[in-house]
Formats: C-alpha cells, sequence, structure tokens
C-alpha cells in the first residue's frame, strides 16, 4: 500500500504555539467575541457546521466562525495543533493515530455518522468495471483515497476482509475528492472511496457501488470536531460553548436534510441538482463509542497501531 508519511504528526510536541484569536475571558455572557478558525473539508460532514454559523447558533455563544478547508483530517491535526486553527475536524481514525503519538489533542463534539444502511450510505466503493462485483474483486486493485492513513483505508480493509477478500493486497493511491471521478475514468485506479457530494455525482455516471461505511458498523462515527490540550486549559469556556453550539447544529442538521443539500452547495462546488440526489449521513449530537472502539481494534488488526488507544484520553 502507498503510504504518506505521517511525519506532520510525528513532529508534534506537547509544547504547542500559543493559540491566537481568542476572546480574553471566553464567556458568552460578556461583551467580547471568540473569533476562530475551524479546519473543516469541503465535503458533506461539515454541513452542520455551516448551518449553525448560518443559523446564528455560534453567534448567539459570542463565536465568530472562519472555515479554513483542507484536503484531509490528517492535515488538519497539526494545524490545530500550531495554534493555526483552534477546531478542527478529522476522521476518527486519524485523531486515534495522533494519540497512539501522544499528539496533546482532545475531541469535544461529534461530525458525522454512518446511515445504518450498507446499500444507501453517503461514502461507498464505486467501480466502474463490470468485471468487479463485490468488494473480495479488489483484491491486486488500487483504490482512491482523498488522504492515507485515515478512515478510508480502514474501513475498505474491513469491507473487503468481510467479503473474503485479503485486504492486505489492495493498493491506495492518494487522490483528493473532486478529483477522483477523473482518476478512475481514466483508469488510473479500478475503484473510489468517495463521500457525498462527490458520491451522487459519481452515480450520475453510472457507475456502481459495491461496499460502505454501514458494512463496518451501522451507526459508525467517521468524523469529529477537536482540538488541542492548550486550548482546553487556556479557555475552557470557549470550548464549552463551541461543543454546545455544535451539538445544536447537529441536532438541526439530522431535523432539516433540505437545509443541508442547500449549505452544501455554498461552501463546494456542487449543483442543486446533484446535491437534491445526496445521500446524507446521521448527525448524531453525541459520539458513538463503540464504533470508535470497533476502529481502534481494527487499527490494531491493520497494523496502524502495536494496541488499542486509551479511548479516555481521547474521547469527551
Amino acid at each position: 500500500m502507498l503510504r504518506r508519511p505521517f511525519i506532520a504528526l510525528l513532529t508534534v510536541t506537547a509544547l504547542a504555539t500559543a493559540v491566537a484569536g481568542c476572546g480574553n475571558d471566553g464567556s458568552a455572557a460578556g461583551s467580547s467575541t471568540d473569533k476562530i478558525k475551524v479546519g473543516v473539508i469541503p465535503i458533506v460532514d461539515v454541513a452542520p457546521i455551516y448551518l449553525g454559523d448560518a443559523r446564528g447558533f455560534f453567534a448567539k455563544r459570542n463565536i465568530e466562525l472562519t472555515m479554513e478547508q483542507a484536503q484531509g483530517g490528517a492535515a488538519i491535526v497539526p494545524a490545530v495543533i500550531s495554534g493555526q486553527y483552534q477546531f478542527g475536524l478529522s476522521n476518527v481514525v486519524s485523531l486515534m493515530l495522533a494519540e497512539s503519538r501522544n499528539v496533546p489533542i482532545r475531541m469535544v463534539a461529534n461530525g458525522n455518522n454512518a446511515t445504518g444502511d450498507p446499500e444507501k450510505d453517503f461514502g461507498m466503493i464505486v467501480v466502474k468495471d463490470p468485471a468487479i462485483r463485490s468488494p473480495k474483486d479488489l483484491v491486486g486493485r488500487t483504490i482512491a483515497a482523498n488522504t492515507l492513513l485515515n478512515i478510508t483505508d480502514t474501513a475498505v480493509k474491513e469491507i473487503i476482509r468481510k467479503d473474503g477478500g485479503d485486504p492486505t493486497k489492495v493498493k491506495f493511491a492518494e487522490i483528493g475528492f473532486p478529483d477522483m471521478a477523473a482518476a478512475l475514468d481514466g483508469d488510473r485506479v479500478q475503484a473510489i472511496f468517495v463521500v457525498e457530494p462527490f458520491l451522487a455525482a459519481a452515480q450520475a455516471k453510472g457507475w456502481r457501488t459495491i461496499g460502505a461505511l454501514a458494512d463496518v458498523d451501522p451507526n459508525l462515527c467517521v468524523s469529529t470536531y477537536f482540538t488541542s490540550q492548550q486550548v482546553i486549559q487556556t479557555n475552557p469556556d470557549l470550548v464549552s460553548r463551541f461543543t454546545a453550539a455544535m451539538r445544536e447544529s447537529l441536532a438541526y442538521a439530522q431535523a432539516n436534510p433540505d437545509a443541508v443539500r442547500q449549505i452544501v452547495t455554498t461552501y463546494t462546488s456542487i449543483k442543486e441538482d446533484v446535491a437534491g440526489k445526496m445521500t446524507l449521513p446521521q448527525y448524531r449530537p453525541e459520539i458513538d463509542r463503540a464504533s470508535v472502539d470497533k476502529l481502534n481494534k481494527l487499527m490494531v488488526t491493520d497494523g496502524l497501531l502495536v494496541a488499542p488507544v486509551d479511548l479516555d484520553n481521547l474521547l469527551p
């Protein structure tokens, strides 16, 4: 499997630089506003935070957001540690890898979850070759992942394993979500693991899906928001207010799917007709610990971890 060195995380130390842009006392009752940056990925996972910002859920808690887009969660982790971002979204596998290397972070709010339906999920394996009929047929082939050493690797390997294939004989190529369709169309890869809104666009081409995040766990916790231990120590009230705003945002997104579809068109290049066909994830207010623990153990099985990380150090 092709792997990019995880240097960014390995070189991060507990002596992170001071976090910039926070208010003096972090109190929602005061007059000051905390201006913060949040690292996000331009996919459907982050619709709730954009919705919450638009609905004023953060403003009423004296938080002014600036969203900074990145290719994947693994790149967001060091940016949060350095203080470039005060909060970020990352897939839970990247966060557990960071925890295993003693990177000083902690999850503060849920991001999103699988739909519970393997036949209709927001993150799926897509193929165009009719000879590839099931996940085990991917053995010996190359699959596109947005970043390496993240939840894509772990999920795809488990999907193949459950189908009776050998996941150690699958290769991964790092390709950003917006470029995956072109890679598959040009036969540079034989499959792509893609999430909404790019999944709907791929399916519109007539390509097929052969595996989903829900195959790993029906309620799979895919991503969470996190911050650095330094932010927690220096401004715990900000963390509390951010978490409360995210919970309200998640609940709103879960109850208003049409609003999710509309807001996605504002921070991605996806058009309304494609957004209308998207399969949306679950936006649960709470982190599903059981599914995080399942991924924790799968990472040991796949050799990403020597032993499971202590989730008490990472989960809120």
